[in-house]
């Protein structure tokens, strides 16, 4: 998985194939305020979360580098997601 994947597979997670739910963190942020298929609190379930963890954490570090799985985890966390990873 890459970052255009895990903003995908979120997408389709909560609003159903082809739903849309960010596409960047600023775009996700403003989704989890509610405004785009769900409102807080809310559970998300990370299916194969170690196959995220994995591709994510193999993307090399650069200043433009994508986010990894564990800032992605630590970001959905502070804005009150509870992120059961599965």
């Amino acid at each position: 998985m890459d970052e255009p994947g895990f903003f995908c597979a979120l997408g389709e997670a909560v609003n159903a194939p082809g739903g849309y739910f960010g596409r960047n963190l600023d775009a996700l942020d403003d989704c989890l305020r509610g405004r785009w298929g769900t409102r807080r609190p809310f559970t998300l379930i990370w299916h194969d979360a170690e196959v995220a963890r994995t591709g994510l954490g193999l993307v090399p570090r650069t200043d433009r580098r994508p986010w990894t799985f564990e800032e992605l985890l630590a970001f959905l966390v502070d804005k009150g997601t509870d992120v059961r990873p599965a």
